[in-house]
């Protein structure tokens, strides 16, 4: 009887053991269906507007719900009331068009700040101008201080070159330096070329050039890795200039309805691969702890010290805070076509037996650029000319060979001019061409004297071709090179008119409006590993949005014209400032 009794108990135990986590199932969820789910409720909803999206699940709605700077639901009024309550804000939009957040592929922030503060010389159409400029400079800058500037395009007053000559008289005491516009050649006077030790018997060094006269003394211009004799003797900004220079450059941005870049940081061939980092630590890390920041940013290192950002990545992550990301790393293969330094298979019209230059030794980039695709770092390389994006997407196609397939969005910066059946191989090898439209407004009158009008015609800007050949297009300015402006880039690609012309350049290269915004919302974010963050208006996506002046989605998709009437990011409006 006792030992029946004590197997009823064990069977019973386990029987009990064996239906308690069912029994349990049971107990909590009839508890939680006593307990009233919590609501969700929106700060902020956004309704009566045409908001583009940029997500082909949903590619126009009226309103959108946001919470704690991210988007809860995008939707038709109707069907996001449930997240209205006493404490959500409503943004009338009173039927304007919305857009997501734009995204520049391609700025240098600080340095596109600082010139803001410096001899700023772009559009400048004469020779008088440009001296009278520096003449001013110089005459409220203390005896002996650096005169720093840029943005000067010898091709707005004919092509000229300027020298030293130009600006000796007017700056005997003052050393000067002024880049031009694409930062592959620069101005110094004759000060400055005395104190970097430049001379008739200075040789040129690899991948750079020293302009000079015909009996052997420098111009003045040096182009490219040039640049480096002069470049550290050049007074560093301070600190605060630059951290200033992040503020100015940041609030000009949102004006133009920019919420995040992608800063390829102040590394041009000549200069050192220090700055980046110093930017990064002084001034971006700074204002981020401090929660100065304004916009998104993320940020590309030379490729020189791809080890130096493993290491950072494997410590902190790719994404430091919601406004600072670590990218990849960036290098360059050639320099500017407005330069004559960028690297093509024949010669340059304007400067027979030259064909461009080679930056960078392409056995060190190759070692390099297969070092941080095997530590899973992305990978940007700016190419100009035809030679030199060939060069790119062999050495591409060679490294993802070797290191084995993944998604590595390798990304050639620029993508300017393609050989024939080049545009093709981007979509084939997974390359992104991250390219800017308004160079090509610049280009369209020079690209023909210097490379002939049959070889610019059928190389240059060739975005349809790009998207005819599946390739991941991202838009970006250059700024300080080009304008930081996405409303007008996306003009410039879809209709191609240059100034003064009354035609298309290359018309079979414009692409549609979508594709043009595209480029500069969700297909930017892609480019460098951002869509799970932003680039679209979607679902737990942060809340940056542009609302645009127009209120017909139909007028601005015909010809863009519309401006930017406010710019919130993670919700809230940063422009105009309130």
């Amino acid at each position: 009887m006792n030992r029946f009794v004590v197997v009823s108990a064990a069977v019973f135990l386990l029987i009990s053991v064996a239906y308690l986590p069912l029994l349990n199932d049971l107990y909590w969820s009839s508890l939680k269906s006593l307990i009233p789910p919590v609501r969700v409720v929106a700060d902020l909803l956004v309704r009566n507007g045409t908001i583009f999206t940029s997500d082909t699940s949903l590619p126009f709605s009226d309103s959108m719900a946001i919470r704690n700077g991210r988007i809860l639901k995008v939707g038709s009024f109707s069907t996001l009331k449930d997240f209205i309550e006493d404490g959500t804000m409503e943004l009338n939009l009173e039927g304007k068009v919305v857009v997501p957040g734009l995204i520049d592929s391609h700025v240098h922030l600080i340095s596109g700040g600082l010139q803001m503060a410096q001899v700023g010389l772009r559009g400048v159409s004469q020779k008088d101008e440009f001296c009278k400029m520096v003449k001013d400079a110089v005459q409220n800058a203390k005896e002996g201080s650096w005169i720093l500037g840029g943005g000067w395009n010898n091709d707005f007053w004919g092509g000229e070159l300027p020298s030293a000559s130009w600006i000796d008289e007017i700056s005997p005491h003052n050393p000067v330096w002024l880049s031009r516009m694409d930062g592959h050649m620069a101005l110094a006077n004759s000060l400055t070329l005395r104190i970097a030790g430049v001379t008739s018997l200075t040789e040129d060094p690899i991948g750079g050039t020293i302009m000079r006269t015909p009996s052997g003394e420098p111009t003045g211009l040096l182009i490219d890795a040039a640049m480096e004799l002069v470049s550290p003797f050049v007074q560093e900004v301070s600190v605060d200039e630059r951290r200033e220079a992040l503020f100015r450059a940041s609030k000009y941005a949102l004006s133009r309805g920019v919420t995040t870049v992608i800063d390829l940081g102040r590394y041009y061939p000549g200069t050192t691969d220090e700055l980046s980092w110093k930017d990064f630590q002084d001034v971006y890390l700074w204002a981020d702890c401090l929660k100065k920041m304004m916009i998104r940013t993320c940020m590309f290192f030379p490729i020189t010290t791809w080890s130096r950002l493993l290491d950072l990545k494997l410590q902190k992550g790719p994404v430091l805070s919601e406004w600072l990301y670590l990218g990849g790393v960036k290098a360059f293969i050639d320099g500017s076509l407005g330069s004559n330094s960028a690297l093509f298979y024949e010669e340059y019209l304007d400067t027979p037996k030259n064909h461009g230059l080679v930056v960078m030794d392409p056995e060190k980039l190759s070692n390099f650029t297969i070092a941080a695709d095997k530590s899973g770092i992305q990978v940007a390389i700016h190419a100009i000319g035809d030679k030199a994006n060939d060069m790119i997407l062999d050495m591409y196609e060679s490294v993802a060979a070797a290191n084995g397939d993944r998604d590595r969005r390798f990304r050639i910066e620029h993508a300017q001019h393609l050989a024939p059946g080049s545009a093709d191989r981007f979509g084939q090898l997974h390359i992104v061409a991250s390219v800017q439209p308004d160079h090509l407004l610049d280009d369209a009158d020079t690209a023909p004297k210097k490379l002939g009008f049959d070889r610019a015609q059928k190389e240059s800007y060739l975005f349809q071709s790009l998207l005819n050949g599946k390739a991941l297009v991202a838009f970006g300015s250059d700024w300080p090179v080009a304008d930081i402006n996405p409303l007008h880039s996306i003009r410039t690609a879809v209709k191609r008119i240059p100034p003064k012309w009354n035609h298309a350049w290359i018309p079979s290269e414009c692409i549609s409006f979508t594709d043009a915004l595209t480029a500069h919302t969700i297909s930017a974010a892609r480019a460098a590993f951002l869509d799970h963050h932003l680039g679209s208006l979607s679902s737990g996506k942060l809340a940056d949005f542009v609302i645009l002046t127009t209120n017909s989605w139909d007028e601005f998709s015909k010809d863009g014209s519309a401006t930017i009437f406010a710019t919130y990011v993670g919700g809230k409006q940063m422009y105009p400032s309130t």
